[in-house]
């Protein structure tokens, strides 16, 4: 049986160049974008959220929910809940109450395209430090695996970098194979223990730029610097 194949897309527009385009039932894909899109919404799965579907314009999600009353329209731009959503993307807000059973129109401003990107794989899963050691096991039986990062405005992200390296690493530590330069990259980049991913989650540029914006947003960058609070890891 071969190896198990994982690359990584730096930014939601690229794709392996070694690679056909990832798509089809052979596929895993991983979307990854810790601050705050796929940690938040990986709380919204464990509390009982039913389907999430990516949107990249707000008007489109605020659409959805229109046409599906049982649909929550959320997400962000540049950080703050767009008006007229129920919910933005702060895990706080995704409480058991709030989205048990309700379907998920999201829309953020970086990590929807990562969704998106990933949207011909098989299954498509939400990557994050806080389920990071759940979605390596769940990954283990893959043969071929696309993690695409979602970066900020088009450009390289080090937390999600980081996120992307530690389940490249965890995944190469048991057989699979790191199949481009940017898998690589990230493994080199992966932090090794929960104090790293603190650490690093809480330096990077945009956790500075969320905690500038008051204290519930700083308290959303320290739940999502965390390593395996969730035992499950969440698909979409």
């Amino acid at each position: 049986m071969s190896a198990l194949r994982v690359a990584v897309g730096l930014v939601p527009r690229a794709t392996p160049e070694a690679l056909a385009r990832p798509a089809g039932a052979s596929w895993e894909g991983v979307a990854v974008d810790v601050l705050r899109a796929t940690t938040t919404l990986s709380f919204a799965r464990a509390n009982g959220a039913g389907r999430i579907l990516p949107f990249a314009e707000t008007s489109a999600a605020i659409a959805h929910r229109g046409a599906d009353p049982n649909a929550l329209a959320c997400g962000e731009r540049d950080g703050r809940i767009v008006p007229g959503f129920d919910l933005g993307n702060s895990p706080a807000e995704f409480t058991r109450e709030r989205v048990s059973g309700r379907a998920i129109a999201f829309a953020s401003t970086n990590g929807s395209l990562a969704m998106r990107a990933i949207a011909g794989c098989g299954r498509r899963w939400l990557g994050a430090f806080v389920s990071a050691e759940a979605l390596a096991r769940a990954l283990e039986g893959a043969s071929r695996v696309w993690i695409v990062c979602a970066g900020k405005l088009g450009a390289f992200a080090l937390e999600d970098a980081a996120c992307a390296g530690w389940l490249v690493a965890r995944l190469v530590a048991r057989g699979a194979r790191a199949d481009n330069d940017a898998a690589r990259l990230c493994a080199a980049l992966a932090p090794r223990d929960a104090d790293e991913v603190r650490a690093l989650v809480e330096g990077c540029d945009h956790a500075r730029y969320l905690a500038a914006l008051g204290e519930p947003f700083a308290r959303d960058v320290a739940q999502c610097a965390t390593l395996d609070v969730l035992d499950a890891a969440q698909t979409f």
